[in-house]
């Protein structure tokens, strides 16, 4: 798709996924979105689009890096725990529980009966996840061994791009024939009916990325009304009574909502600051 026809699309999804964070507000609604790729592989790009569509005061990201030395001395799973969303909230992983049959697994972190073991401990603390109300969406982005060098050389020789790149970065890449291993078995071992996994061709940038969110848009938005909803009568009456609100006003506020446009304040990505913004963040 060319540039034009990505940003109409996009600014579309995020238009619905604003109605639905909204629908979500006051209610036992909730959501965990988890993101996993290879390096590169555009994870970074979706939460920032996630979060110019956002209100930050019901939206977190949870960026997952490896456990401290407090948290190595716990069960793996307990610092996710304390990182589930409230109600109301959407809330995304960065890398997830799953850097325990993937990283863990490849890297010699966790020893073979453990990162066996995790697939059963993963299902089971999914399905109470989803089981308490939590819609779960977990995408998977691929791309290629040759875009990933692409992308790893643009990173490496743009200056304001560098600080993405580690020695952890490389050291991985020369592990990419048991990290395909690895992501295989995690696909068969633990794509459910309750929580399945999405994967998403990702070496197009913005085909992924609208990939990504028109999956947002179906599973969080499923069987959620997205129509406004009514203004509190008692509010009416407070703000007539501070405002000095004519009957006009008053008429008007109390009339049937009309869906949002879900447009932003944000400005256009294709040109200007914007699309010097977006050049410095990708790749």
């Amino acid at each position: 798709m060319d540039f034009a026809d990505y940003e109409r699309r996009l600014a579309s999804l995020q238009g619905v996924l604003q109605l639905i964070q909204q629908a979500y507000l006051q209610t036992s609604e909730r959501a965990i979105i988890v993101l996993e790729g290879s390096d590169t592989a555009g994870k970074g790009g979706i939460v920032r689009r996630l979060g110019w569509a956002l209100d930050p005061r019901s939206f977190k990201v949870n960026p997952i890096a490896s456990p401290d030395e407090h948290e190595r001395a716990q069960h793996y799973l307990q610092r996710f725990w304390r990182r589930l969303p409230e109600k109301g909230q959407i809330v995304v992983f960065d890398r997830s529980w799953y850097g325990r049959v993937l990283v863990e697994r490849v890297e010699g972190f966790a020893t073979e009966a453990e990162w066996r073991r995790a697939y059963r401990e993963i299902n089971e603390f999914e399905r109470v996840l989803v089981d308490s109300g939590i819609r779960l969406v977990k995408l998977f982005l691929h791309i290629t061994a040759d875009e990933q060098r692409r992308r790893f050389r643009s990173r490496l020789i743009d200056p304001v791009k560098r600080w993405k790149l580690s020695y952890e970065d490389f050291r991985n890449r020369r592990r990419w024939p048991e990290y395909e291993t690895a992501i295989e078995d995690m696909m068969a071992e633990t794509s459910t009916e309750r929580a399945p996994w999405h994967l998403i061709p990702a070496n197009d940038k913005p085909y992924g990325r609208i990939a990504a969110f028109r999956i947002f848009e179906d599973r969080l938005g499923r069987n959620v009304s997205l129509e406004p909803r009514p203004i509190d009568p008692d509010l009416i009456r407070e703000a007539k009574r501070v405002l000095g609100l004519s009957s006009s006003d008053m008429k008007r506020a109390a009339a049937p909502a009309k869906k949002a446009n879900g447009k932003r304040s944000e400005p256009k990505r294709g040109s200007g600051l914007a699309g010097e913004r977006e050049a410095l963040l990708d790749d």
